[in-house]
């Protein structure tokens, strides 16, 4: 599983003109499936997302996780968009391969499962609509931008 993670002031997600998910601050996950993952992998990257020391302490540091502003109550949410581009193979032409993606029937649940993660963790969370055409709109914050992969964090805590 990939997630791209972006800390953002807000965040939003539209299909049609219906705003089917949005978040204040906190952070916005693209998520992408592929063929081997597992509902281990969900949980492992909804830990290490929950988890991930990138809000500023009082001495503007990134020293604070999601987790760490949910329990001073602070506002913190989460916001999941599913993005089976993350997958794309530009080695070749011109043209992105999706064949690394995972078909629908095997990402929607782990997309679900990882969005469940967070929510069983505390977090706030909102989605998108798994295979809808979506329209994501957010404002960075720092911009502070990882890319998360499990088959690079396999083995890391």
């Amino acid at each position: 599983m990939r997630v791209l993670v972006q800390r953002v002031l807000e965040g939003s997600v539209m299909v049609g003109d219906e705003v089917v998910g949005d978040t204040g601050p906190g952070f916005v996950l693209l998520v992408g499936v592929t063929h081997d993952d597992t509902p281990a992998d969900a949980a492992f990257l909804a830990s290490k997302v929950a988890n991930l020391r990138v809000f500023d302490d009082a001495a503007g540091n990134l020293n604070r996780s999601a987790l760490d502003l949910l329990a001073a109550g602070e506002p913190v949410g989460m916001l999941v968009v599913s993005q089976f581009t993350l997958y794309a193979d530009m080695r070749k032409g011109r043209r992105p391969s999706f064949v690394r993606a995972a078909a629908p029937d095997v990402a929607a649940p782990l997309v679900a499962r990882f969005a469940d993660e967070l929510r069983r963790l505390g977090l706030p969370v909102a989605e998108g609509r798994f295979g809808a055409e979506m329209r994501v709109a957010l404002v960075n914050d720092g911009p502070v931008t990882l890319w998360l992969d499990t088959a690079e964090l396999r083995g890391a805590s």
